[in-house]
Parts: C-alpha cells; sequence; structure tokens
C-alpha cells in the first residue's frame, strides 16, 4: 500500500479588519473597522459591549450580565449608529450565559463572560471574531492599545450615537496599583490603559468591550472593559479584565469552533536607569 501524507494548513481567521487600514477623548469609528464589536441591548436600550470570539460567541464582562439577559437582551453585530440605519447589521438573542464562577462584584475580580448566541453568525466585512491575547502574552507600559464602545463620552454624560474609537497607552500593573491604593486593589489578572493626564478612556456604558493590541496585520484584544473611577481622570487609568489570564477557562467553556489565541509579546526598548548601570558594570568588568 502506497503511503499517504496528509499536510494540515492552519489559517488565522480571526483579528482581520478589512475596513482598518463615546469613549471618552475619542473619535467616530470608520463602519467596519472593528467589525468584532457587539452592542447589547437591554430593553431596547444600550447596555453595555463585548467582542465576538467566534461564529457564535460573544465575551463581554460579569457585570454586564445576568439570567434576565436570555429573556430581554439583544446582541447586536456589524451595529455603528445607535440612531440611523445599519445595513450592515444583524440582531441576535442568547441561548446560554456563562460567567466566570469566581467572580467578585465587590472587587471586580474575574469580571468575564461568555454569551453563546441562539445561532451561529455569517462573517462578512462588517462581522468578524477578534483574536484573543494567550496565557503566555506580555503587555509592557506604554504598548499602544485601543478601546470602542458607544458609551457616555463624558463623565456622566450621554451615550455615543456612533461607534467611538480611541487610543490609550497600557500603564503598567505596578504603576497602576500605585495609582488606586486609595480605592481599590488592582489584580494581576487585570490590566491597566490610560494617559496620566487623562482625557482619554472608556466610560459607562462600554463596559464588556474590547481593550485591543495589533501584531502585525492581526487584532489582538488583551482586556474586557471592567471599572474605573470616573471616566479620564488624571492618574486614574482604565481597568480591564486581562484576557490572557483566562485562555484555559474560555478554551473550556466555548463549544463548536474554537477562538484564536494568539501571543502577544514586545521586546522592552528601553532599560531602566538601574538594569543600565548594572549592564555597564558587567561590561566593564568584562572587559
Amino acid at each position: 500500500m502506497a503511503h499517504q501524507w496528509v499536510f494540515w494548513i492552519f489559517v488565522l481567521t480571526c483579528g482581520r479588519s478589512v475596513k482598518n487600514v463615546r469613549i471618552v477623548g475619542g473619535q467616530d469609528a470608520t463602519p467596519g473597522s472593528w467589525p468584532w464589536q457587539v452592542a447589547l441591548f437591554t430593553f431596547g436600550s444600550s447596555s453595555c459591549g463585548g467582542s465576538l470570539i467566534t461564529n457564535q460567541w460573544v465575551l463581554t464582562a460579569a457585570h454586564c450580565s445576568s439570567f434576565l439577559d436570555l429573556l430581554f437582551t439583544k446582541v447586536h453585530l456589524g451595529h455603528h449608529n445607535q440612531l440611523g440605519l445599519n445595513p450592515n447589521a444583524v440582531t441576535q438573542t442568547i441561548e446560554k450565559i456563562v460567567c466566570h464562577p469566581a467572580h467578585n462584584p465587590f472587587t471586580s475580580e474575574n469580571d468575564i463572560c461568555l454569551l453563546k448566541l441562539s445561532a451561529p453568525v455569517n462573517f462578512t466585512d462588517y462581522i468578524q471574531p477578534i483574536c484573543l491575547a494567550s496565557g503566555n502574552s506580555t503587555f509592557y507600559n506604554g504598548t499602544s492599545s485601543w478601546v470602542t464602545g458607544f458609551g457616555d463620552t463624558t463623565d456622566g454624560g450621554s451615550p455615543s450615537n456612533v461607534l467611538q474609537e480611541v487610543n490609550v497607552p497600557i500603564v503598567g500593573n505596578r504603576e497602576c496599583k500605585c495609582y488606586y491604593k486609595d480605592v481599590t486593589d488592582v489584580k494581576e489578572n487585570m490590566i491597566c490603559a490610560g494617559l496620566k493626564a487623562g482625557g482619554k478612556d472608556s466610560c459607562q456604558g462600554d463596559s464588556g468591550g474590547p481593550l485591543m493590541i495589533k501584531k502585525d496585520s492581526i487584532w489582538i484584544q488583551s482586556g474586557v472593559v471592567s471599572f474605573g473611577d470616573g471616566c479620564a481622570l488624571p492618574m486614574r487609568p482604565g481597568v480591564y479584565t486581562r484576557v490572557s489570564c483566562y485562555q484555559k477557562w474560555i478554551s473550556n467553556t466555548i463549544t463548536g469552533t474554537p477562538p484564536g489565541f494568539v501571543a502577544f509579546m514586545k521586546t522592552k526598548l528601553k532599560l531602566s536607569i538601574k538594569e543600565r548601570i548594572k549592564t555597564s558594570k558587567t561590561t566593564s568588568k568584562s572587559n
């Protein structure tokens, strides 16, 4: 019998946006530029955000979800305008809700939830899944990131009619802990992003939406909008659920097509002063 060779070719199908070449301090997004963005509507009004991660599963925040969503919440995909027409949008109901069993609403730990749609969706230029950060990902201080949502455009203001996008840098956990030491404890399964001077941030109504980083041509979700102290205040960056900490839980929960996990790793561009002194001494000794 002749030997038969079978080759499997893995093609990453997540994190691609054909259209992508209020959030506080943000700008209107171009239709289709964030095709994984989900808008959750409860009793007919936008309540939270989310992200499409497979053809039948949505990732959002646990504090956005309850058993009532099975009856009263609609999932809008390809949605861009709250008041105008959305010719590329699809609306689904929710079949199943699985929130992290260790979610603590008082500390916001494990603020992550998975929603199973009532039926699989067909992918278009305006509806696509995003890749998720795998467990071995690293996000250094200052890494450029993006947040999207239909939330309030000012602290205590009104929701945006058009999907908003804002560019914010990652804030290292050590620095973020210092900023929040009098408010709450920022855990290692959280990730922060924002400007020290404030002015750009996610806000009420953006909860559950994605914090994203681009690797080459692929978009990777690093966080889920969770909480903050006000919106866009100085030294009060937004705090997000760190997606990379939940790869195993997500993989074990999701049925059907699995999500795409991608490692994001970036080398530090600059050494700290102590590291430079240490490196200089080592070099001198070797000479």
